[in-house]
């Protein structure tokens, strides 16, 4: 075969891309037909010259396969955007560029200073899947450690890395022999390393290594425009949630400041609580309550109020804001450590500045009620101070008149001492005054009313009872009926204040202290410190059903008790002295505890039936006739 024609022959295999075992036609031919040596040695040098450009224009079309692919990667990497979406896309490229079993990638965790494995494609082991490396440890914390690619035919045969237990566990459930690993770089940052593997022992040429280096070249870039849209997203996000949220603030601002001009214009014209309320639940909806200092509804209805309710208000006071307790939304104002008034509301609008402005506005409200009750409390206050201190002062009752106290109707005077908070106390006893069209004035630790009544008694336990209640601590009253008199004499009130004090302090001496009481209602402590010194009412009072009695039947049970009190309570001295038998005296005994009731023998009880017996026995009463009849 001469030259030209063994040249075309073999150009022809390489044209149609023949395998490697073609190329021996054209010798094994040659030797068929009896060809020399020289021949056979010239068409062997041909062959060799055509293999070798074989496998160069493989080489080559494999590398351009190669290259096309890694555009084809830089394509989609560059498309995507969520970066769970660009590791997966990096690792599956990966396997299916070097054709391997497996392929994953490890990323690094700055905060425990190792890699973890974050994707997989081709695995079946759950403890894969689960695999952190050490820095340094197994060929992914090698590779991590000098940012160096490691390539191993035999994993477990290879001695140049520190295989760990669990690392070789994990390796052997999967299966895993022939590994390469790449480092992922950002600059001089290594964060992660890109692998292949295969589960039959297999070399890795440099071409692939190259290869996998590219890709994961391709692959870092991506990941950190990935984080970085991320990012750019979040801030992006972030933003958008502040505008959202600042245009939502600046809306219930202008929300809050409009219903704000609405309540402050209807307390300019004259609006009271009530009409604030309203704005709100005209505004919110639902349903709300105005509550006092004291907890006590002044307008509206939510329901039943608990003690968390109450707590919130302190709460509130305390933070300065709006509380939550439930359903319920409540706002409570306090000045100087005082609480003046608490909103509670139940609605689905939580808008909590309109609340609070509502509860401002009630609190300046009711402050505002608070100094005219005040002033008007001051002047109330001297005229009350001139009718007791100075009955002579010129005018008493014109100026009684022009503020509404009728001084020709009977008035109780009530003198009602307290242990302090005498702000709270005197407010109270000029808001009960006002109400009552009645006088009201403080005098140091104790506060005078003057009200329209003929009852002292009632009278002084209710102020006393109200007060306790209001202050938290004991009010003790005292209350004496002034004595009717021309509106321009002023001097009975004078007597009925000092008769009233002394009921007051009586009972405070006596250990009632927070109680109510008038003379009357004090016994023969009454016969000392009021001024009408009552003894026939007293003498009735404590002794007249056995005073009638005596008169009706003609018996002697008065001085029988008498005698029984006289010996000491001894039924048989009490006997010798009345010269009657013992017997009797029981009998009559009985007949006494029957008419005064159980208890007549207690000491304090038995000091007044004393007394009575020995003003009767003085004659300062006569009281059978008004006594009615009882038998035996």
């Amino acid at each position: 075969m001469d030259g030209p024609l063994m040249s075309r022959r073999y150009l022809e295999l390489l044209a149609r891309e023949a395998s490697a075992v073609e190329f021996e036609g054209p010798i094994v031919e040659a030797r068929a037909r009896g060809a020399d040596a020289a021949e056979i040695e010239e068409l062997e040098q041909a062959k060799i010259e055509a293999l070798k450009v074989r496998a160069l224009l493989r080489r080559r079309a494999r590398r351009e396969a190669e290259l096309s692919a890694l555009y084809d990667t830089a394509g989609d990497l560059a498309a995507l955007r969520d970066l769970d979406a660009v590791l997966e896309a990096i690792v599956h490229r990966a396997r299916q560029l070097l054709a391997t079993d497996i392929a994953y990638m490890t990323l690094h965790d700055p905060e425990q200073g190792d890699t973890y494995m974050r994707v997989t494609n081709g695995s079946i082991s759950a403890k894969f899947r689960a695999l952190r490396l050490a820095m340094g440890a197994g060929l992914g914390g090698l590779v991590a450690q000098t940012a160096t690619p490691y390539a191993t035919a035999d994993y477990f045969a290879d001695p140049r890395f520190r295989h760990e237990g669990h690392i070789d566990e994990a390796v052997k459930e999967e299966g895993l022999v022939a590994i390469l690993g790449v480092p992922l770089r950002l600059g001089q940052r290594v964060i992660g390393v890109l692998m292949a593997a295969n589960r039959s022992a297999r070399p890795f040429h440099q071409e692939e290594v190259a290869l996998l280096a590219s890709l994961a070249a391709h692959a870092a870039v991506a990941i950190d425009n990935a984080r970085l849209l991320q990012e750019t997203r979040n801030a992006l996000e972030e933003l958008s949630r502040a505008h959202r949220t600042a245009r939502a603030r600046g809306e219930a601002v202008e929300r809050a400041a409009l219903a704000h001009d609405r309540m402050t214009s209807l307390v300019l014209r004259g609006g009271g609580i009530e009409d604030v309320a309203a704005v709100v639940t005209d505004v919110l909806g639902g349903a709300i309550a105005v509550l006092d200092d004291l907890g006590r509804p002044l307008t509206g209805d939510v329901g039943e109020l608990d003690a968390g309710v109450f707590e919130a208000a302190q709460a509130s006071r305390a933070l300065g804001r709006t509380v939550r307790r439930g359903e319920l939304l409540v706002a409570s104002v306090d000045v100087g450590g005082e609480p003046v008034c608490t909103l509670v509301l139940r609605s689905d609008d939580a808008d909590e500045r309109i609340l609070e402005r509502a509860a401002l506005v009630c609190a300046l409200l009711l402050l505002f009620r608070r100094s005219v009750a005040e002033a008007e409390g001051r002047v109330r206050g001297e005229l009350l101070d001139d009718l007791i201190a100075r009955p002579d002062s010129p005018g008493l009752a014109d100026r009684a008149r022009r503020l509404g106290v009728d001084l020709g109707a009977p008035h109780v005077v009530v003198v009602v001492k307290h242990g302090g908070q005498r702000e709270r106390a005197a407010f109270w006893a000029s808001a009960e005054a006002a109400i009552r069209h009645g006088l009201a004035a403080g005098r140091g630790d104790e506060v005078v009313l003057l009200l329209p009544g003929e009852r002292p008694g009632a009278l002084a336990g209710r102020v006393a009872a109200e007060l306790s209640a209001s202050l938290g601590s004991p009010a003790t009253a005292g209350a004496a009926l002034a004595a009717l008199a021309p509106p321009e004499e002023a001097a009975p009130y004078a007597a009925a204040y000092q008769e009233a004090r002394r009921c007051a302090e009586a009972l405070i001496a006596l250990g009632r202290a927070g109680d109510g009481a008038s003379a009357a209602e004090l016994g023969f402590v009454g016969l000392l410190v009021g001024d009408g010194r009552d003894v026939r009412g007293f003498v009735d009072r404590v002794l007249g059903a056995v005073i009638g009695y005596d008169a009706r039947r003609g018996t002697a049970l008065a001085d029988t008790l008498a005698a029984y009190f006289g010996t000491g309570c001894s039924p048989s001295r009490t006997a010798e002295a009345l010269h009657i038998h013992v017997n009797t005296v029981t009998q009559r005994l009985d007949r006494v505890g029957r008419l005064l009731g159980d208890g007549w023998q207690e000491p304090e009880r038995a000091l007044e039936l004393q007394l009575a017996l020995r003003l009767h026995r003085l004659g300062h009463t006569s009281i059978g006739q008004s006594v009615g009849s009882d038998s035996i």
